[in-house]
C-alpha cells in the first residue's frame, strides 16, 4: 500500500461517516436488547445486510439455550487461524433497554454540538458504524486485500457474554491485538483497564406459616436473606477496589404469611482476580454462618464471569500505536483510568491477547434515556482506525 492510498481511504471514512448515517439511524431504530431475542436476530440480520459488500466469508454461532441471539463473524480473505499479525474488530449488537423503554434515532444539538439519540447510539451501535466506514473505505481503496481482519459482534454482551465468551476465544486465540468499539469516552480516552465483574443470585429457602396462628413454628426466608443481605454488602472495599450491590431482592406470598422463599441478585466488581475470588469464598461464609443460625437453607449461585482487564506491556504499546492514528485526526489519546464496567476486552484479554477498548464515537449516558453520540467524531474515528489498520499491516 502506498501513502496515497492510505490518504483515499481517509477521506472516504469521513465521507462514509458524514453520508451514510441513515444505516446507523436504522441499526439505532432495531430494538436489540438481550432478551428480544426475535429483535436480536432483526440486529444481526441488519448487520449482515450493511456489511455485505466486504464480501468476507461469514461464521455464525447460534446462541443456545434460547438465552440470547445469534453471535457473528465475518473473516476477511487474508485471515488464516495460523497466521501472524491477525487483529480482531470486536462489538455487540444487544443493548439494554426492553421494547417499548426508549426507542427511535434522532438528531439535534446539544451545547453546539451535533448529536444523535437513541438506545444503543453510542452503546455501542455507533461503533460499529465506525467500524463499517473504515472498512468500506479501505475496500474502495483496495487496502483490505492482504489484511488478516476478523470483524465479530455478539448478542450477550450485556449480560456478561456467557454464551459466546468461549466462541470468542476461540476465535481470538494467537491474535496479534484486539480492537473493541464500546462506547467512546470524553476527550477520546481509550480503556485499557476495567475491573472484573461478576453476579450471584442468593436463593433462600425457609418454612411457611400462618403470621397469626403458628409464627414461630415458621422459618422466615425474606429475614434471613436481610441478613445476608446486610453482611455482604459490607464487604464492599473502595481501597482495594471491590463492590458488592444489591440490585433486585424477591420474595413473600402475603403479608400474613411466614415467607419459605426469597432470592436476591448481587452485581460484584474487583480490580484483581485474587479479590475476586476471595469475596466469593466471603459470601459463601456468610450464607452457611445465617443459614445455621435461621435453620434456613442458602444457595449462592454464581461468581465472575469476566476477569479484570489489566494493562500489559503488549497492550501499552498497542495503545501507543492506536493513539498516533488518534491524534492526527485530531482525537485525544490519553488513556482512561480504571473502569468499572466490563466487556469483551475482559473477555479476550483473559487468553492474552492485546486490547484496547473504547474507540467508539464520542458521547455521554450509555444505560440511560439520554444517551447520545457526537456525531462529528464518527468520521475521525473512522479515519483513526483506517490509519491503525493501515499501519498495522503494512
Amino acid at each position: 500500500m502506498n501513502a496515497e492510498q492510505v490518504a483515499t481511504a481517509v477521506a472516504t471514512a469521513h465521507h462514509l461517516a458524514a453520508t451514510t448515517r441513515d444505516v446507523l439511524a436504522a441499526w439505532v431504530a432495531q430494538n436489540s436488547f438481550t432478551g428480544n431475542i426475535e429483535g436480536c436476530q432483526a440486529m444481526a440480520a441488519l448487520f449482515v445486510r450493511d456489511f455485505a459488500p466486504l464480501g468476507w466469508r461469514q461464521e455464525r454461532r447460534i446462541g443456545s439455550g434460547g438465552a440470547c441471539g445469534d453471535h457473528v463473524a465475518w473473516l476477511s480473505p487474508a485471515w488464516d487461524a495460523s497466521r501472524d499479525g491477525r487483529v480482531l474488530l470486536i462489538g455487540h449488537h444487544d443493548t439494554v433497554f426492553p421494547p417499548g423503554e426508549f426507542e427511535g434515532y434522532s438528531e439535534t444539538t446539544l451545547d453546539h454540538r451535533f448529536i444523535a439519540r437513541g438506545p444503543g447510539v453510542l452503546d455501542m451501535k455507533g461503533g460499529f458504524f465506525v467500524v463499517r466506514c473504515a472498512l468500506l473505505a479501505m475496500q474502495q481503496a483496495q487496502l483490505l486485500k492482504h489484511t488478516p481482519l476478523a470483524l465479530v459482534t455478539v448478542a450477550d454482551e450485556e449480560t456478561g457474554s456467557r454464551d459466546s465468551a468461549a466462541w470468542l476465544q476461540a476465535l481470538a486465540s494467537g491474535a496479534a491485538a484486539a480492537l473493541v468499539f464500546e462506547s467512546g469516552r470524553q476527550r477520546d480516552q481509550v480503556v485499557v483497564a476495567r475491573k472484573g465483574t461478576g453476579k450471584v443470585t442468593l436463593a433462600v429457602t425457609g418454612k411457611a406459616a400462618h403470621a397469626g396462628n403458628a409464627l414461630l413454628t415458621g422459618r422466615n426466608a425474606i429475614w434471613a436473606l436481610a441478613k445476608v443481605i446486610d453482611a455482604v454488602s459490607g464487604l464492599t472495599n473502595e481501597a482495594t477496589g471491590l463492590s458488592v450491590n444489591v440490585g433486585t431482592v424477591r420474595g413473600g406470598t402475603s403479608a400474613n404469611t411466614v415467607p419459605a422463599h426469597a432470592a436476591c441478585d448481587i452485581d460484584l466488581r474487583c480490580e484483581r482476580l485474587a479479590d475476586g475470588e476471595a469475596l466469593i469464598a466471603a459470601i459463601h461464609a456468610i450464607a452457611r454462618r445465617v443459614a445455621q443460625g435461621s435453620e434456613t437453607t442458602i444457595e449462592v449461585i454464581g461468581g465472575f464471569v469476566r476477569a479484570p482487564l489489566a494493562p500489559t506491556p503488549a497492550s501499552l504499546a498497542l495503545h501507543a500505536t492506536y493513539a498516533v492514528c488518534a491524534r492526527a485526526e485530531g482525537l485525544g489519546d490519553e488513556m482512561s483510568p480504571l473502569v468499572g464496567g466490563g466487556s469483551d476486552a475482559n473477555t479476550v484479554a483473559a487468553i492474552g491477547v492485546p486490547v484496547i477498548d473504547a474507540l467508539g464515537p464520542r458521547g455521554q449516558g450509555f444505560h440511560t434515556p439520554g444517551e447520545y453520540i457526537e456525531i462529528e467524531s464518527l468520521g475521525a474515528k473512522a479515519a483513526a482506525l483506517v490509519r491503525y489498520l493501515c499501519g498495522h499491516s503494512a
